[in-house]
């Protein structure tokens, strides 16, 4: 369908249309999309989700939100975001807020080794304290894009320690789909809280997709090094709790993760969809690969 009729439309009935025309279509379109690159972002997987979402649902829930890919495929009109990671959360809120002055920022911003790693270590020194939230947002932008394979880790003091990318020209300042994102986060909750704090959202007509960080499916496929603290199998099973909670009050769920024996046993009576993926970040190219993840619902398809 040619999406040029959508300019006839205000902004809130465009976005409801185009809506309704990706879910027909099943298409991914360009924009609006993730703004971040993120380990463990969807949008590879979303012809795959998309098969298994259910039918009918008034709000949208999802608490470790990251790169937000399922959010920006469904577009729904009523949705909480939420993550515990301050610098994420803060890049939602200023597009939110305040797009035409980040904008602004991301086209100073060079691909150049040496102004990459002043911007990326300026965290260590006390000025950083004193930089404004679109500073800080822009910063994430500019070093998402610019380092290496669009890795986000941080060492144990919450630095972030991801190397050069070299690429030959990386889009920081992408301002088409900024601005996009910024109409579509305009009724949209954004919180930086804890996963648990998704409770508060449970009711009968609400959906949550829950993507937290994967059991590691080997001794070195640890990608839960978003925030200073990893997540653990104990985390696992608390949030297996929050899932029977959400249930127990009539939502419907849908998580993902690992294809791990420990995960199938932990969600044994609940509906179990086995996927596939392609591995995208590693530091050992050879190592991108083909791997299983499984879709676990609360709800019969």
């Amino acid at each position: 369908m040619d999406y040029s009729i959508l300019k006839y439309y205000d902004t809130k009935t465009k976005w409801k249309l185009k809506r309704e025309i990706n879910r027909r279509n099943k298409k991914i379109v360009d924009v609006p999309h993730p703004f971040l690159k993120w380990a463990g972002g969807k949008r590879q997987l979303l012809r795959q989700i998309d098969k298994f979402l259910p039918k009918d649902f008034e709000s949208y829930v999802e608490p470790f939100v990251g790169g937000g890919a399922l959010f920006f495929y469904l577009l729904p009109k009523n949705a909480v975001l939420i993550d515990n990671n301050p610098i994420l959360i803060n890049a939602y809120l200023v597009i939110k807020e305040n797009v035409d002055e980040l904008i602004e920022l991301l086209r100073h911003h060079r691909n150049k080794e040496d102004y990459y790693y002043k911007i990326r270590n300026v965290d260590r020194t006390k000025e950083f304290k004193n930089w404004s939230n679109v500073e800080k947002a822009s910063r994430t932008i500019y070093l998402n894009k610019c380092c290496y394979n669009g890795l986000y880790r941080v060492n144990s003091k919450g630095q972030f320690n991801v190397p050069f990318g070299r690429y030959k020209n990386p889009k920081f300042c992408d301002e088409k789909n900024l601005r996009a994102v910024h109409e579509v986060l305009q009724n949209v909750e954004i919180l930086l809280d804890s996963y648990e704090r998704c409770i508060d959202y449970a009711n009968e007509k609400t959906f949550f997709y829950i993507d937290p960080p994967y059991i590691p499916i080997s001794e070195t496929a640890n990608f839960t090094s978003y925030t200073q603290e990893n997540f653990t199998y104990e985390d696992q099973i608390e949030l297996k709790e929050v899932i029977d909670a959400l249930t127990s009050c009539g939502s419907k769920v849908m998580l993902s993760n690992s294809y791990h024996k420990n995960i199938m046993e932990l969600y044994e009576d609940y509906i179990i969809n086995v996927v596939s993926a392609k591995r995208v970040i590693n530091s050992n190219a050879s190592k991108r690969g083909e791997i299983r993840e499984v879709l676990i619902k609360n709800y019969k398809f």
